[in-house]
């Protein structure tokens, strides 16, 4: 017979081993949080494709695989060729600090024809890069500086996050291999801990969870297209791909604006000041409509949770857990408006008579 005691000390040591678990993985928790939410993003799409793919539950190993290839494509493709270009870059400012090592660099004429503060900054330009010795210069206060540390750092940060996605995608595969067995535990372990609502709570965090990363790609996708015609407007020559690239940026919050005044101080530096002053303002309005009206209404909307909760968790989420909590704001958002108004209809059923 289990006393009471044995039953407090089973649940201490379980607790006890859950922490250590904790403890033991918490370099990879965020790697399987992503791939939780890339796992209930894509389970809809990936079970429709196992259907076509086979009938028959052996054969899911192929279709996994192949859907998690394909992300980790979509993901890693885009990094390694903006990585490439980079290290391109590189190269060709190199060659351009050792021309500039020799003989320095004259000004360029959109400097020159910057409005108002051509002058200055035609003098600012001949002071550091005019002469061979103004470089030199220049290149020991770069050496000396902590400009090296932060190069290394920001590689280590690159490959840090390459091996954090290798382990996102690897959880990822194993979450879709055995995705109908995980997910009627976890139904059924929270039905267990909160009851005949507990089932309810994780179907809905999961709506949550999807409607988050459709709101955020429909409003990527949707800015990307209005600035092109914006960029389009604004006399750039290659709008179309202006466009493309800030649609894949806007993927990241508020990260549109980063292309949006990027193009906008190039127009100013080329002296297109109205047009410059137009796509500033035009991209601001842009940005900020949708991603702090739209895509909190859209989410809203799909789990019915009111707007102001959703652009409050939106951007708790994310000042407290980063780009990650950008999908666990909504979604334990949506938790505690469905608790909540659990707990008001139960509050407002009537009391039954036991006498």
């Amino acid at each position: 017979m289990t006393t009471i005691t044995q039953v407090r000390a089973r649940w201490a040591a379980a607790f006890g081993l859950f922490l250590t678990g904790l403890w033991i993985l918490h370099g990879f928790l965020v790697p399987i949080a992503w791939a939780v939410v890339l796992g209930i993003t894509l389970w809809p799409l990936y079970a429709r494709f196992k259907k076509h793919w086979s009938q028959r539950d052996s054969e899911s190993f192929v279709p996994a695989l192949i859907v998690t290839l394909v992300m980790a494509g979509l993901v890693y493709g885009p990094l390694t060729y903006g990585l490439l270009q980079v290290g391109q870059e590189a190269q060709s400012v190199l060659h351009l600090l050792q021309h500039a090592h020799q003989d320095g660099l004259p000004t360029p004429d959109w400097i020159l024809g910057l409005p108002k503060m051509g002058p200055q900054a035609a003098e600012l330009w001949q002071h550091w890069l005019g002469s061979s010795a103004a470089v030199k210069d220049l290149l020991k206060q770069i050496l000396s500086s902590d400009l090296p540390s932060y190069t290394r750092q920001f590689a280590s940060l690159i490959f840090h996050r390459y091996a954090s996605a290798f382990f996102t995608f690897v959880v990822l595969f194993f979450l879709l291999l055995n995705g109908e067995l995980l997910g009627r535990r976890v139904l059924y372990l929270c039905d267990r801990a909160f009851g005949d609502h507990g089932s309810r709570y994780a179907l809905h965090a999961m709506a949550a969870v999807r409607a988050t990363v459709n709101g955020i790609v429909l409003v990527a996708l949707g800015q990307g297209v209005a600035l092109g015609f914006g960029y389009a407007a604004a006399g750039f020559d290659h709008a179309a791909l202006m466009g493309v690239i800030t649609g894949l940026i806007a993927l990241v919050p508020f990260a549109a604006k980063i292309i949006s005044v990027g193009a906008s101080m190039v127009l100013f530096g080329e002296g297109k000041l109205g047009p410059g002053v137009g796509l500033f303002v035009y991209g601001l309005l842009i940005i900020i409509l949708s991603d702090n009206y739209l895509k909190p209404k859209l989410i809203g909307n799909a789990v019915k949770l009111p707007f102001i909760w959703t652009l409050l968790g939106i951007l708790g989420g994310i000042e407290t857990f980063g780009f990650l909590g950008l999908f666990l704001g909504p979604t334990i958002m949506a938790i505690l408006i469905s608790v909540w108004r659990d707990s008001l209809s139960e509050s407002q059923e009537p009391l039954v008579d036991r006498d």
